[in-house]
């Protein structure tokens, strides 16, 4: 229903748009001008990289969540992106959600002995390895990779795209900021708890990281 929902919605607006002529009228996006971006390692600013997470509830809405202080290195090649690589580490730890409730219950150990409904007390980071970074626009890219988490490790790809760049006026820095999206099934790496009564077995994940030239 949701889905038709916006489907309606989406069209209506085009209707909306091309009866009054708007679309004519709107200013083009400029192209996103890469050529001063250069080559070589790039590390995460951890205090600006998170990983957002939302899974459907009980069928009768959605639920969000967030990860913080994401590490790790880019290394990218501007001449060849496709020898680019990408490594990155979340700590899971760092969970944050707006019930602290469910904050408790996300990192609960398990009860007598068994495991937990979730990620535990103390939860290995999440890390995410690339195996082969294929282009598909000027600022695009598919990133493939490997996520190892809770202890399983399984093949993932991420929709990249280049947010922005230039000089960070606090670090001054050279800054390259992307943005990636991915959906994962949580089951397959052994948290399936509560999808027996309805709790979403695929989580979207909604990456914004940048990165800094080292």
């Amino acid at each position: 229903m949701r889905k038709t929902l916006l489907a309606l919605t989406a069209t209506s607006a085009v209707a909306a748009f091309t009866a009054t002529g708007a679309f004519a009228d709107a200013p083009r996006q400029e192209a996103m001008d890469t050529s001063s971006i250069t080559s070589g390692t790039y590390a995460t600013d951890p205090a600006h990289s998170l990983v957002g997470w939302r899974l459907d509830h009980l069928g009768f809405n959605d639920y969000f969540g967030i990860f913080g202080d994401a590490a790790g290195t880019l290394v990218l090649d501007t001449e060849n992106l496709e020898n680019s690589t990408v490594d990155v580490t979340v700590p899971i730890s760092s969970v944050t959600v707006a019930s602290e409730g469910l904050r408790d219950h996300l990192l609960r150990a398990g009860t007598d002995g068994a495991a937990p409904d979730f990620f535990g007390p103390s939860p290995e980071p999440a890390r995410f390895v690339s195996t082969m970074v294929h282009p598909t626009g000027e600022t695009s890219a598919h990133i493939m990779g490997n996520l190892t988490f809770n202890g399983q490790t399984h093949p993932v790809t991420i929709e990249a795209e280049l947010a922005g760049m230039g000089t960070n006026m606090m670090s001054q820095k050279e800054t390259v900021g992307f943005h990636g999206t991915t959906t994962i099934t949580r089951s397959q790496w052994g948290m399936g708890w509560g999808t027996q009564f309805g709790l979403g077995d695929e989580v979207e994940l909604d990456i914004t990281v940048a990165f800094e030239k080292q």
